[in-house]
């Protein structure tokens, strides 16, 4: 029911649109790893997100559990302990990406908007992303730096070396037309 109430609530953020595209199956993926420890890497298959070509709005949605890791154990950790998904179970973002324009053969283009994780809601600014067109979708591919502690996740000291501070964080959206 809540993944109902979610998808409408991206859904109605382009309701009087013309032009969206949308996908339930996007890609984020994050990985934190340092050398020479195991590798903290996850990736969800299962993001939402909708697009206005008309103005450039995005949205994404993710539920914090969709994301997979090599090995269970930190998953579970990853869960319990630092994201606390059963308190924060999704995680979404809400932006506009600059001078979009769907019918001109420019590719790459900045978004900025505000991410929220962790109940932290943070701006985030001229994120760079490239966009394809391939049989009527649209492919919305990028990847930025983000840090644990901007959302208030705190690493604790006995692992804080074997986890990076900075965490990369890419994305994927092959998007359909509604």
């Amino acid at each position: 029911m809540k993944n109902i109430f979610y998808f409408i609530l991206l859904f109605s953020l382009t309701s009087f649109a013309q032009n969206k595209y949308i996908t339930r199956s996007g890609i984020i993926g994050f990985e934190a790893s340092v050398p020479a420890f195991e590798e903290v890497k996850a990736k969800s298959n299962a993001a939402t997100a909708i697009i206005n070509t008309d103005n450039g709005e995005f949205a994404a949605l993710v539920l914090v559990k969709s994301f997979r890791f090599k090995n269970a154990l930190m998953e579970e950790h990853f869960n319990e302990n630092y994201a606390e998904s059963s308190q924060f179970p999704k995680a979404s973002f809400k932006g506009n990406i600059s001078g979009l324009d769907i019918h001109s053969d420019i590719s790459s283009y900045n978004i900025s908007g505000e991410l929220t994780f962790h109940g932290v809601t943070k701006a985030l600014e001229d994120i760079p992303l490239t966009i394809t067109k391939a049989d009527g979708k649209i492919i919305i591919t990028g990847e930025f730096i983000s840090k644990a502690s901007d959302y208030d996740i705190e690493i604790p000291k006995i692992v804080s070396n074997k986890i990076a501070q900075d965490v990369a964080v890419s994305f994927e959206f092959n998007l359909e037309k509604q």
